[in-house]
């Protein structure tokens, strides 16, 4: 059966900034092609790049640590919480700013990944990604808690709203060790359902939150 990939994440470039008041990555060569020519054979050379950069760069996962100080970290989220999910997306462009439970209600989350698909990616790197974007509500976050989702992936700036400084959506989902994975694109891509997900980070000890190559898995035949 043939399958086709879609990537859900936007690149990491030098400077880029994906969150208001958190730097951008520095993007470098540790080794350089040229100076590794001194080292190795003729017609041999190497690149080692170097990246200096803050946990919550380009599109990421969230995992407990992030929020609890005894939330299990990076290296402790199980495999099985971020690999091959039975994904749905849920389309709340009709929804308002605040995404209530009402967005939900109907579609069975339980044991799937569900991405929300809010339009806001539209907005990546301008001043309007940062403002006014949209977000879910604590009901919505509490309600995809109490129907069994696993993972929840959003296309915008925060999952919460940034105004309120209790992160509500952020404490119920990490407080039940549901990852979360903001930034995200590509949904227009995804159908609805019928498709596999991934987003698996770096397995860093003592560390809550790492970018992901975040991407989904269809068959031709789901193409939407």
């Amino acid at each position: 059966m043939q399958s086709r990939m879609i990537d859900l994440s936007h690149d990491v470039e030098d400077g880029m900034i994906t969150y208001k008041g958190i730097p951008g990555p520095i993007i470098c060569d540790f080794l350089s092609r040229e100076d590794s020519r001194k080292t190795y054979s003729e017609g041999t050379e190497f690149n080692i790049g170097k990246i200096e950069m803050i946990a919550n760069t380009g599109t990421y996962v969230d995992s407990p640590f992030h929020r609890f100080a005894s939330g299990i970290d990076l290296s402790e989220l199980p495999l099985e919480s971020l690999a091959d999910l039975e994904g749905i997306v849920v389309r709340t462009q009709d929804h308002g700013r605040a995404i209530s439970s009402n967005a939900f209600r109907g579609r069975n989350v339980r044991n799937k990944a569900v991405l929300i698909h809010t339009g806001w990616a539209r907005y990546w790197r301008t001043d309007q990604y940062s403002e006014g974007h949209t977000y879910l509500t604590k009901d919505a976050a509490e309600f995809l808690v109490s129907e069994g989702a696993v993972f929840v992936g959003i296309d915008t700036y925060n999952i919460d709203d940034t105004s309120d400084g209790a992160r509500p959506v952020h404490t119920a989902l990490l407080g039940n060790n549901i990852p979360i994975c903001e930034h995200m694109c590509g949904f227009d891509a995804l159908p609805d359902n019928g498709f596999r997900f991934h987003a698996v980070p770096v397995k860093v000890r003592g560390m809550g939150s790492f970018p992901v190559r975040a991407y989904a898995v269809l068959d031709e035949a789901r193409r939407p």
